[in-house]
């Protein structure tokens, strides 16, 4: 007599929800992790960026006309892509105070949404 090789129901049916429950365990940290790093990555360009026009302030004595103003002169290599919005041209520029020659003293992300910590990203 021969006997037929082969998993039963029962055993396929255990796998499926072995494989189900450790998705279910690792795809939220997977998520976790990617917001976590589009994070860090937007505080550090924010912080570099601003950095770079504290640096041209210091330089010129006035704030850039433009955000680009600080790839053409070089202080940046190229503007940063906004990890939220993908794109390198929705940067929010904030002018100086009145008084203050320059167009941008400060820079915004224009990402819309809150981060973990609760925080508004275009406030950051």
């Amino acid at each position: 007599m021969k006997t037929q090789s082969g998993f039963t129901l029962i055993e396929l049916l255990v796998v499926m929800v072995i494989v189900a429950t450790l998705l279910s365990i690792a795809t939220p940290r997977y998520f976790n992790s990617l917001e976590e790093s589009k994070e860090t990555t937007l505080k550090q360009s924010l912080a570099v960026m601003r950095d770079m026009l504290d640096q041209y302030y210091g330089d010129t004595g006035r704030y850039p006309e433009s955000i680009e103003a600080l790839v053409e002169q070089r202080y940046l290599r190229q503007l940063p892509e906004d990890p939220f919005t993908g794109s390198r041209v929705t940067w929010i520029e904030v002018p100086p105070p009145d008084g203050v020659v320059g167009r941008v003293a400060d820079i915004h992300s224009a990402a819309t949404g809150q981060a973990r910590d609760g925080s508004w990203y275009a406030h950051w």
